[in-house]
């Protein structure tokens, strides 16, 4: 069916458009984000109090509050089968660490393929909740981030700054 519905909500990074497709998060977005699709590919724009977005704002605000380290909301990631393997090793970077393209690709089983793990990082189409800002450059770098290399080094610090 894929009936989709956004709304926006405002955070300390900037304003967040949430994605829903079928009643299931399925994208956030920070302004200027590259490979943010095209507005109209949204949907319908609806109050952040109507699902599935309530949970989802509960979540990023406890976030926010350095009250929550790992979110646990039902998500539904369209992408290749090698994105949403990349997608699905993102999500168990702990909370306040980092993993370099290396080390993520060597997870997969393909130490060869940091390129392709970078490629597939910047396309996430869930931001923060599925923490691509937790991978860096081999060398300790603040490498690209798609919603840009000065949000990704606030993300970090206040991960690391409130972690438990």
């Amino acid at each position: 069916m894929n009936v989709k519905q956004h709304t926006v909500v405002d955070s300390p990074y900037g304003p967040l458009t949430l994605v829903a497709a079928d009643g299931v998060l399925s994208g956030l977005y920070m302004t200027g984000q590259r490979h943010r699709p095209a507005e109209e590919s949204f949907g319908e724009r609806v109050a952040a109090s109507e699902e599935p977005f309530p949970e989802v704002v509960r979540q990023l605000a406890a976030y926010f509050a350095g009250e929550l380290t790992e979110f646990d909301l039902p998500l539904r990631l369209e992408g290749t089968d090698f994105q949403r393997s990349v997608w699905d090793q993102l999500v168990r970077i702990p909370y306040g660490e980092t993993w370099s393209y290396g080390e993520l690709a060597a997870k997969l089983g393909k130490p060869n393929a940091s390129r392709a793990v970078g490629l597939a990082n910047g396309k996430n189409p869930v931001g923060i909740i599925v923490p691509c800002h937790r991978v860096i450059g081999a060398s300790g770098g603040m490498t690209g981030y798609g919603g840009g290399v000065e949000r990704k080094v606030q993300l970090l610090a206040f991960e690391s700054a409130s972690r438990p």
